[in-house]
């Protein structure tokens, strides 16, 4: 299949863009900066539809998708069991509250028998919800305040990735340590003996863990009465069906998933050690909507299809076939980038300084109909094909073409 090379035009999206500017908040304060969750130049900003590895934009414009809403369609945009679980669901009823749904049971069953570290399982929304539980599941555990993180948490005052709004007093009891440096996380607790309720941190970003550092993490953690959280919104049911924790064999005391386990649908879990998750009952973290039996049911159907299909073994296997060509591609052409994170949920950094060249090159693929990312992982979908990577190959071997002019 070649690669589009007709050009991309967003006249739709941006008449989309310009009215929404008048009302929606987003869209107004947003704009055209290229940032960690904002797009640039030569990106849509509206979508119409998405169905199995591939999204159509309000143009018509098809694209590969590999950003697949963050992470969460790891079996495909529309995958039909899913979505066919949910629509019964819906049928059903949606919003039933204060009354639990058989669905929660079955749920919770399932998380905790295929998480290695989940004794107890409690069902929320989304990622933020989770993290910001399992941070004060911590603090009533540990009758501690202070938060030790590392990568991106959610967007709640403990961990907001930009500051203003939050009070200094909330910022105060959150402190930070550098990845793959223990000597870094020592020097935290030295400075902050005996406050510090739970170290929180994503398993890997980008850069893989070095040997050891996850368990080196918990258990310092462990050493200085802290609990050892483990943020599996991206890694869960991706990296292995029991997540980070499973692929690199750690045990937190308490872990966090959203994203890939209901293939899209809002739901998100925390999960751990039944003596810290039972301070559920000291407390108060409730919603209207954590009831919602439609996005259970679509959990109950993405997790089986993960545990006893081989979606998981292709995700891994087109993602290393994507990873192994752009290397290849990378050398060849002398871009000055390299291919890094896990197959599941790969990346092209590119060398400081090149930033006009990085934003062209996603320009390029993007108007042949490749949807990547410039600064967050990319994500591979069970319902990628081996003629979706030689396409996006065969794109990226163009782009590269354009941009540094070695045609």
């Amino acid at each position: 299949m070649d690669a589009d090379l007709t050009g991309r035009r967003f006249t739709r999206s941006e008449e989309w863009a310009r009215r929404g500017e008048r009302s929606d908040a987003w869209a107004a304060t947003r704009g055209d900066i290229l940032a960690d969750d904002r797009f640039t130049r030569g990106y849509p900003r509206y979508v119409s539809r998405a169905k199995g590895a591939y999204l159509w934009d309000v143009d018509g414009n098809r694209y590969v998708d590999y950003i697949l809403g963050y992470g969460p369609a790891i079996l495909g945009h529309a995958h039909p069991e899913v979505t066919a679980a949910v629509t019964r669901e819906l049928a059903l009823g949606s919003c039933m509250s204060p009354l639990w749904s058989p669905r929660q049971v079955e749920l919770t069953e399932l998380l905790t028998s295929v998480i290695p570290g989940a004794e107890m399982a409690y069902l929320m929304k989304t990622g933020s919800d989770a993290t910001s539980a399992a941070v004060r599941l911590a603090r009533i555990h540990t009758g501690r305040s202070k938060v030790v993180r590392w990568g991106y948490n959610g967007w709640h005052d403990w961990t907001a990735p930009r500051p203003a709004g939050v009070p200094e007093s909330t910022l105060a009891d959150t402190l930070k340590f550098r990845y793959n440096d223990i000597g870094s996380l020592r020097a935290v607790f030295a400075e902050h003996p005996d406050s510090v309720a739970c170290v929180i941190m994503m398993p890997f970003e980008v850069e893989a863990p070095e040997p050891g550092f996850l368990a080196a993490v918990r258990d310092l953690a462990h050493a200085h009465g802290a609990l050892f959280v483990l943020d599996e919104m991206r890694s869960g049911f991706r990296m292995a069906l029991g997540g980070a924790q499973e692929y690199f064999g750690v045990r937190p005391d308490l872990s966090t998933f959203s994203k890939a386990m209901a293939n899209g649908f809002p739901i998100s879990a925390v999960v751990g050690r039944e003596d810290v998750m039972r301070g559920l009952g000291e407390t108060h973290m409730s919603s209207t909507f954590y009831g919602n039996p439609a996005e259970m049911a679509a959990a109950l159907t993405t997790v089986p299809i993960l545990r006893d299909t081989d979606a998981l073994a292709t995700v891994w296997r087109l993602g290393e076939a994507l990873q192994t060509g752009l290397a290849k591609l990378v050398a060849e052409s002398g871009l000055p980038a390299e291919v890094v994170g896990y197959a599941p949920a790969p990346f092209l950094r590119f060398a400081d300084g090149h930033e006009a060249l990085k934003l062209s090159f996603y320009e390029e693929t993007t108007r042949r109909g490749i949807l990547l990312h410039p600064n967050h992982q990319w994500f591979l979908s069970a319902a990628h094909t081996d003629e979706d990577v030689e396409f996006t190959l065969d794109a990226i071997r163009e782009s590269l073409g354009e941009v540094l002019d070695v045609r």
